[in-house]
């Protein structure tokens, strides 16, 4: 990813910045996020923060790059999670990021069918004869009922 967008109706410029713009030499990098360069070559042989490559092979990070570099230096120090650990995190957070839309999209196409569902109960509720009534089971009671039938009177 080049880190810029095309043009767009809303006035987009193809060459904005982004947080995603690799920009950054390793030197600037360094002292923007705090670490030595040669940490950073160690991030990026471990494959915990990935820049960028010039034709020349030289490293350009992004905004997004640094603001890694300094989450991982803080889960290192402060947190005291060794690098392999750091790894696992931020491949499960970008993990989690990457199914977000899907969770989303999944969310929708429930509320989707919930919705025609509920119109379709309608519409079935709706084609009920009024005529009809309901029937209503009747308890069974060991109670019994005789029935004698009348007897005609004579006059």
């Amino acid at each position: 990813m080049d880190g810029r967008r095309p043009r767009q109706r809303g006035g987009f410029s193809p060459y904005e910045l982004t947080d995603e713009t690799p920009v950054y030499v390793i030197s600037v990098a360094a002292q923007l996020s705090g670490l030595h360069p040669q940490t950073l070559r160690q991030y990026d042989r471990l494959g915990l923060v990935s820049p960028d490559r010039t034709a020349g092979r030289g490293r350009r990070y992004s905004a997004r790059d640094i603001e890694l570099l300094r989450q991982v230096q803080q889960l290192s120090q402060d947190e005291g999670i060794n690098l392999a650990g750091i790894k696992r995190i931020i491949e499960l957070e970008n993990q989690v990021a990457a199914l977000q839309p899907r969770v989303a999209e999944l969310e929708a196409a429930l509320d989707g069918a919930a919705a025609a569902m509920r119109q379709r109960e309608a519409a079935v509720h709706a084609s009920y004869r009024r005529d009809l009534v309901p029937y209503q089971e009747v308890q069974q009671t060991s109670a019994l009922v005789v029935w004698r039938p009348k007897r005609q009177q004579q006059d």
